[in-house]
């Protein structure tokens, strides 16, 4: 009978907690998706945990109805840190090549990354996660340098970091829940994860992943990540909205938005009017018309495309993605997004959707858990079964452990 062991990947976000148990063999590496929960998620804002007993207590419940739907134990997870204290900053590195005869080694790679590393920080902010991105013989570019000959090793990486007490925030809450943290990644980077294809990162693509309380953007050219960004806003900003235009309450509103809402008049719609009661149990409807409900949402909504507008700008990168723009997330799911995003970002727009596993619902809200699961199945297969679960990142070194794997196999 093959081993397995379950990977679970946990995505807080700002008004609601999802987690996704798959099984792994540990011979083939496949996976099984055993069960997925939604639950609402409370002491975070934006993204970022800030009650910890009270986010502790959520995530408690929300697995075990989790470990009751699949009836497995989960002893460990693989968590999503969000937020605007993300940060992302370029570095460069050099080394002389250790060995006499000039071949590039292992260590000569460990060494060039761990160089470009030396970033000055506040000690409040930590590096979560580096990307090389160019090395150099000898001043040529090179892409895999390893048993290269040359004198000198130089390296360009793309390092991702956040505000410590945050991080700290976001795995006590997980430990105190009574789990480990198997891994911690930046949400874009999982969500990239399960809804990007190489060909895809090769030709240039812009990932946005609508969340609740924030929207995370990914840039990818040639295969490797180049940009990140976080805007601290999401589909709650448009809920908002509605209630104070409508002059509603906010519960009101979201059903609002999901039942009703669209980013575009649907023309002959224009001049419908909708009614919807005020509240369960009271007789008082509350009427609006569907051109008020439009212009509402497509104000904020395009509010966002303009962001990531702005920060492709900055990238000189307006217009010049081949691939486009994917939307994921939950708020990818309103109604006309596709199209008030291209008519915005004068790109061409997809939804991006989990491409795991037949059989599964397609839905865009769960793509950052699918891809924390993702993640974990690589660093299992490259851990190899006789190590059982990847365990938490140590500083530098857990960072250049998984650098390493990436680029040197």
């Amino acid at each position: 009978m093959a081993k397995t062991k379950i990977i679970t990947g946990l995505d807080i976000g700002t008004y609601s907690i999802k987690a996704l148990a798959a099984s792994q063999n540990l011979d083939t590496g496949a996976l099984e998706v055993l069960g997925k929960v939604e639950a609402p998620s409370f002491g975070t804002r934006r993204a970022v945990v800030v009650k910890v007993d009270e986010v502790a207590k959520h995530i408690g419940e929300a697995l075990d109805q989790l470990q009751q739907a699949i009836s497995r134990r989960i002893e460990d997870v693989n968590v999503n840190i969000g937020g605007s204290h993300l940060f992302c900053t370029s570095s460069h590195g050099t080394v002389i090549v250790s060995r006499a005869d000039q071949k590039i080694s292992k260590e000569d790679v460990s060494r060039v990354i761990q160089a470009a590393e030396s970033i000055p920080l506040a000690s409040n902010k930590e590096i979560l996660e580096v990307f090389p991105k160019d090395f150099m013989v000898d001043g040529a570019p090179i892409k895999e340098p390893l048993d290269m000959h040359g004198l000198r090793l130089e390296v360009d990486i793309l390092a991702l970091g956040g505000f410590s007490p945050y991080l700290k925030n976001l795995t006590t809450a997980v430990l105190n829940a009574g789990f480990q943290v198997a891994d911690t990644v930046p949400s874009i980077l999982a969500s990239a994860q399960a809804v990007l294809t190489s060909s895809q990162k090769e030709l240039g693509v812009c990932l946005l992943d609508i969340g609740g309380g924030t929207t995370d953007l990914a840039v990818y050219e040639e295969g490797d990540l180049v940009h990140t960004a976080v805007f601290p806003i999401g589909s709650e900003r448009i809920t908002h909205d509605l209630a104070v235009g409508l002059k509603t309450d906010v519960e009101i509103a979201e059903k609002i938005k999901q039942e009703f809402g669209s980013c575009l008049s649907k023309g002959s719609n224009k001049k419908e009017k909708i009614e919807i009661p005020r509240e369960s149990g009271n007789s008082e409807i509350l009427t609006f018309p569907n051109k008020m409900l439009v212009k509402i949402i497509e104000a904020r909504v395009s509010e966002i495309f303009h962001l990531a507008e702005k920060e492709l700008k900055t990238l000189s990168l307006k217009g010049l993605l081949p691939a486009g723009v994917v939307l994921t997330g939950g708020g990818a799911k309103l109604p006309k997004i596709v199209e008030l995003a291209k008519k915005e970002l004068k790109l061409p727009v997809r939804i991006g959707v989990p491409q795991i596993l037949e059989g599964q619902e397609r839905d865009p809200s769960f793509s950052t858990c699918f891809g924390l699961v993702l993640l974990a199945q690589e660093g299992g297969i490259l851990d190899g079964a006789a190590s059982g679960h990847p365990g938490p990142k140590q500083g530098v070194g857990g960072i250049m452990k998984k650098v390493l794997k990436i680029f040197i196999p």
